[in-house]
């Protein structure tokens, strides 16, 4: 389906609709090229600018600069939600960002950065270059002229940050809570007022009292953002991202016009940037965690009850989508991989983990 019939036939328009205009494919002259990535991220932010900062370094030294990336953070030319309608309607050539702010162009975007109760890194992994979850990117972004390819992932991500403890699914009731994707959404079926809010504005949110409580990403990128300035709760176990990818995507008409040797190279990049950012955020987190309790935090786990409303709440907003019949393909693939996957991981690496931490103290 193309763009212009699943707007026609959906409810999904919205601001999506300034994109609508076909663009023809570009024509340029030979020789080096400058494209524009806008990202979602403030500059500097930890790990997530990285990763954007990764791939676009990455196709500028292998092109040997014939493509030049131009990466602009959040607010530089566009606004950190607008970058999707930028590249769509040819104001941007890229943008890096987690795609899961853009729910309301698809619902089937959430799974390429994460749903609550779906993948753990690894399997995510596994489902993207091996069990068709790359070729589905691809198939949704042809809705929308784009060509995209996960480009990061911060690894499992923290329960979050809160003014007081979380003792049952009842203290969720009117908590302002920032959290994006399908994971806010349930949320707010638990009572929440959920709060989408871009990452270079929830310090100043949480500090100001405009939210009680907020997700970001883990101890490492948590701690650099300064959270712990403002409270010292933290749960470290989160329901909403068991894993969240980051994406590359390209205007397609601008990716149909690169060199096959160019679109390869994009697309190597933006690979090698999504196993570098998760060893990045992975082999950081640890002492962070270290440093923050050391500094006064206190790491605290929900009660069962509160997984149980989750999970709950999560499968109702699952269910809600399920009438989209790309959403479902999707989930039905991601469900199906991610069985298959745990089933040896669940067998091997965790077994294994698990005794060498009882052998070894």
């Amino acid at each position: 389906m193309d763009r212009r019939s699943f707007l026609k036939n959906t409810a999904l328009g919205g601001t999506a609709a300034v994109a609508t205009t076909a663009l023809a494919a570009p024509a340029y002259a030979q020789g080096k090229r400058t494209l524009t990535l806008v990202t979602t991220w403030g500059r500097g932010l930890a790990g997530v600018h990285d990763a954007a900062q990764r791939a676009a370094d990455s196709i500028t030294s292998m092109t040997d600069g014939d493509l030049t990336i131009d990466l602009k953070a959040a607010g530089e030319l566009v606004g950190a939600f607008e970058v999707f309608d930028a590249v769509t309607s040819g104001q941007a050539d890229m943008y890096h960002g987690a795609d899961y702010y853009f729910v309301n162009q698809h619902p089937g975007y959430a799974f390429f950065t994460a749903v609550p109760f779906g993948m753990t890194s690894q399997e995510q992994f596994n489902w993207y270059y091996q069990d068709g979850g790359k070729e589905l990117h691809d198939e949704l972004g042809q809705i929308f002229g784009l060509k995209s390819f996960l480009a990061g992932d911060t690894g499992a991500q923290a329960g979050g940050w809160f003014s007081n403890e979380i003792t049952g699914p009842e203290d969720f009731q009117g908590l302002k809570f920032r959290m994006p994707g399908l994971g806010g959404a349930a949320l707010g079926k638990m009572g929440a007022s959920v709060q989408n809010l871009p990452g270079a504005e929830v310090y100043q949110a949480l500090a100001s009292g405009a939210i009680d409580g907020t997700e970001w990403i883990g101890p490492w990128a948590d701690e650099k953002a300064g959270f712990q300035e403002i409270t010292k709760i933290y749960y470290t176990a989160g329901f909403h991202e068991p894993s969240a990818g980051l994406t590359l995507a390209t205007n397609r008409d601008v990716f149909e016009s690169l060199s096959p040797a160019h679109q390869k190279v994009i697309e190597v990049a933006a690979a090698e940037a999504h196993s570098w950012n998760l060893t990045q955020f992975l082999a950081n987190n640890g002492a962070a965690l270290q440093r923050l309790q050391s500094g006064g935090v206190t790491v605290r786990e929900f009660p069962d009850s509160v997984w149980d409303a989750m999970g709950a709440a999560a499968q109702e907003v699952l269910d809600e989508n399920m009438g989209d019949e790309l959403f479902k393909k999707i989930y039905d693939s991601m469900r199906t991989s991610m069985a298959s996957s745990s089933g040896w991981i669940n067998r091997s690496i965790n077994t294994y983990a698990a005794q060498r931490d009882r052998v070894l103290g």
